[in-house]
C-alpha cells in the first residue's frame, strides 16, 4: 500500500525488452537506499517489485505484458523522469489516501492553466471510470495523491457522462513530480479511489 506521497524523481536508466515484458532499471537513491529484493516501489503509481539493487542507488524491476498494457509505463524510455515512492510503513501518518498501486485506466492530459500560485491541470477520464470521479474526492495520477477539484463533459451524454476532471497543482507538487512538467498530450496512469469501487461492489450484492 502507498499514500500518493511523491519521495522523490527517479531516473529510467535502462529498459530491456523481454518475452511480453521488460525489464527497468531505475535510479532513485532515497527509495533505493533501504531497498531488498522483494520490496514494492511504486513507479508513476504502478506498484513493481524490487528484483536487483545495483550500485546502492538504483533498482531493477520486472514489468509483466498487463501492465505494460494497462499503464503508461511501456511508453517510458531510457531518461524519463518517474514519481518514486516506497511502500507505506505502518507506523508512518497517511499523508495522501490508500494507493494500491493498481493502475485503474490511462488519460491524457489535455490542457494546462496556470494561475499564480497554483496551475490548473485538465485529464481526460477513460470510459468506465467515471462513475467512481467525484468533485473533491481523491485521485491517483501517476503516482500523486490529488483531490478532484472539477469535473465535465465536452458533449450532452448519458446521466454521469464524463469527459474530464481537472486538479490543482501546488508549487510544490509542480517543483517535486513529474506532472508538474509533463506537457499537453501526455499519456497518465490513473488509479480511483478503492473505498468507491468497494461501495460499489456491496451496493451491488445488496
Amino acid at each position: 500500500m502507498f499514500t500518493g506521497i511523491v519521495e522523490e524523481l527517479g531516473d529510467i536508466v535502462a529498459v530491456e525488452p523481454l518475452a511480453d515484458a521488460a525489464r527497468l532499471t531505475i535510479r532513485g537513491k532515497l527509495v533505493t537506499s533501504d531497498a531488498r529484493h522483494g520490496d514494492s516501489i511504486a513507479v508513476n503509481g504502478v506498484c513493481l517489485t524490487v528484483v536487483d539493487v545495483v550500485d546502492g542507488d538504483s533498482f531493477t524491476t520486472d514489468v509483466m505484458g498487463e501492465t505494460l498494457k494497462r499503464s503508461s509505463i511501456g511508453t517510458l524510455d531510457q531518461g524519463a523522469k518517474v514519481n518514486l515512492e516506497r511502500a507505506a510503513a505502518v507506523d508512518s501518518r497517511l499523508g495522501g489516501h490508500i494507493v494500491q498501486g493498481h493502475v485503474d485506466g490511462t488519460g491524457v492530459i489535455v490542457s494546462r492553466d496556470p494561475q499564480e500560485n497554483w496551475e490548473v491541470v485538465r485529464v481526460s477520464v477513460p470510459d468506465g471510470l467515471a462513475r467512481y470521479i467525484v468533485e473533491k474526492g481523491s485521485i491517483t495520477i501517476d503516482g500523486i495523491s490529488l483531490t478532484v477539484s472539477g469535473i465535465g463533459a465536452e458533449t450532452e451524454g448519458e446521466p454521469g457522462h464524463l469527459d474530464w476532471l481537472e486538479v490543482s497543482l501546488i508549487p510544490t507538487t509542480r517543483e517535486l513530480t513529474t506532472l508538474g512538467s509533463a506537457p499537453v498530450g501526455t499519456t497518465v496512469n490513473l488509479e480511483v479511489d478503492i473505498i468507491a469501487k468497494y461501495v460499489e461492489r456491496l451496493m451491488q450484492r445488496g
